[in-house]
């Protein structure tokens, strides 16, 4: 067992694991944080996109002594209590969610590439979510979602 230390979403959390333990599941199994979902567990699908320091990461095949000492931020910390993140709104103003299975990483994806570029093409956003699977087959809903909250997000200055 090994001891880590994360700060997930401004938080400090501790935890005993075995080292080679995937940050997925320390976030739900351990810290309760069942936002990140798990998908194909092989990094190939997206829906356990988190942010690692600001970069997204694929939890699934993260080990969590990778995270130790390091800011993880989870779909549950986009919200403001009970504001929602300008993604989250535009995601149910496009009617993105059909099974839901995916928006956790999508949603996580989404936000590192407005982090890096508040004014993305259709291009950059097709490149930045082109590793992220949706099942339901939402991706021009994702891409007007996401074209919605980089003009709220400008708006806000």
């Amino acid at each position: 067992m090994t001891a880590v230390s994360l700060t997930v979403n401004g938080e400090t959390y501790k935890a005993d694991v075995a080292s080679d333990t995937p940050l997925l599941w320390v976030l739900r199994d351990n810290f309760g944080l069942t936002g990140t979902k798990y998908g194909c567990g092989i990094a190939q699908c997206g829906a356990c996109t988190v942010h690692l320091d600001g970069q997204p990461v694929r939890s699934c095949t993260t080990p969590v002594t990778q995270a130790d000492g390091r800011e993880v931020a989870t779909v549950e910390g986009l919200a403001s209590g009970e504001d929602l993140h300008p993604l989250q709104a535009a995601w149910i103003a496009e009617n993105v969610p059909q099974c839901g299975f995916c928006q956790s990483g999508q949603l996580m994806s989404a936000a590192a590439l407005l982090a890096r570029n508040p004014r993305p093409s259709d291009g950059d956003i097709d490149a930045a979510l082109s590793g992220n699977l949706c099942r339901c087959g939402t991706y021009q809903r994702i891409r007007r979602a996401v074209r919605r909250a980089a003009e709220d997000l400008q708006e806000k200055g």
